[in-house]
């Protein structure tokens, strides 16, 4: 499978222990929104749509990106230096 980049890599740190984790590609924004997210809720949702629409070439990989740290501050992730 080949993976689909969507731009500079966006890092956020978790809300529970504060580690930092990178997102470089749409397949591992993916994983985490379907295996290792800890809220469910409507912007969780509405981020996989985004992405499985990007990931199917229906969708902007930008669309899906911005939907994804939308999801990710519902979430209570906050944005943190990528380097």
């Amino acid at each position: 499978m080949m993976e689909i980049q969507w731009g500079a890599p966006v890092a956020l740190r978790e809300p529970q222990g504060g580690e930092i984790e990178r997102f470089s590609t749409i397949e591992k924004a993916r994983y985490w929104l379907k295996r290792r997210w800890p809220v469910a809720d409507n912007a969780q949702l509405t981020a996989l749509a985004k992405i499985d629409s990007a990931m199917d070439c229906i969708g902007p990989v930008e669309d899906a990106r911005q939907a994804f740290c939308r999801a990710a501050i519902s979430a209570g992730f906050t944005p943190a230096r990528a380097g």
